[in-house]
């Protein structure tokens, strides 16, 4: 039996792992270049034959404003998008408003429109106020993509929370916001650290909008410092894959430290 098992198992786990290197690779081999003196894209070495970190030394010494740059646009777009977020995702699972289908159907509408044709809107709704080259600018811009999300995702946990707790709440003489802060927020933990995440992820990745409302190097996130590296003819990949892992590092941390509450916050809303 244990046999016939091993036998059935066994072509998945290595058709998985074949999906999990072709995966990895792409990884594997940015790490590997940034590690090459005078690195190619195409003409690495596979493995670095001598390690060299001059490419990370040129990349701290010329990205490291950059990689600040997306850190306070990425944590200012996630404080905005949850204080707008939770309490809309709140007043949809709890409250029957008027027209809050129309509501779901125009974030759901909101998640399909490229954000190319976003920020060609935005850019001159911000050049009129003054909001281009700014943080500001590309925090509430970023937010736009992130607040629909996060909606959805809240208001699918936050349905799944009986009713009776925020009641018991009202009767012990807690107002609206204060059952909704210590009832509804701490048990929506979960929900609410899934979709702080993505947004962290859309806007630290984030290109079009970086590319679209800046015009100057007053404001540059990292995804610009790789494309002003791109857009000259790159003789030395060694910088340019160091920046690449540098940026990386934040995303990957998160995603392993968060993991457990991403499955929960996903995942909770079906289940309940």
């Amino acid at each position: 039996m244990k046999r016939d098992s091993l036998g059935r198992r066994l072509p998945f786990t290595i058709l998985g792992v074949l999906f999990l290197a072709v995966m990895v690779f792409p990884v594997y081999w940015m790490v590997n270049a940034s590690l090459q003196a005078n690195g190619s894209a195409v003409s690495s070495a596979p493995f670095p034959a001598r390690v060299d970190t001059s490419g990370y030394q040129a990349a701290f010494s010329q990205q490291l404003g950059n990689l600040g740059t997306s850190l306070i646009v990425a944590i200012g777009s996630v404080i905005l998008t949850l204080v707008v977020a939770a309490p809309a995702a709140y007043a949809l699972a709890r409250f029957g408003l008027r027209g809050k289908g129309i509501v779901l159907l125009a974030l759901l509408i909101a998640q399909m429109i490229p954000g190319i044709v976003i920020a060609n809107a935005l850019y001159t709704a911000f050049n009129d106020l003054r909001l281009l080259d700014s943080y500001l600018g590309l925090i509430l811009a970023d937010a736009s993509l992130g607040i629909p999300f996060a909606v959805l995702i809240m208001r699918a946990f936050m349905l799944g929370i009986p009713a009776s707790l925020v009641e018991a709440a009202r009767v012990d003489g807690a107002s609206q916001f204060r059952a909704f802060w210590s009832i509804v927020v701490p048990i929506s933990r979960n929900s609410i650290i899934t979709a702080a995440l993505f947004t962290f992820l859309f806007t630290w990745s984030d290109f079009t909008f970086a590319l679209t409302l800046t015009t100057s190097d007053k404001v540059r996130p990292v995804t610009l410092g790789i494309y002003q590296y791109l857009s000259g003819n790159v003789q030395n990949w060694g910088p340019v894959m160091a920046t690449a892992v540098l940026a990386s590092i934040p995303a990957i941390v998160l995603l392993i430290v968060a993991q457990r509450y991403i499955a929960a916050g996903a995942l909770g809303g079906a289940l309940k």
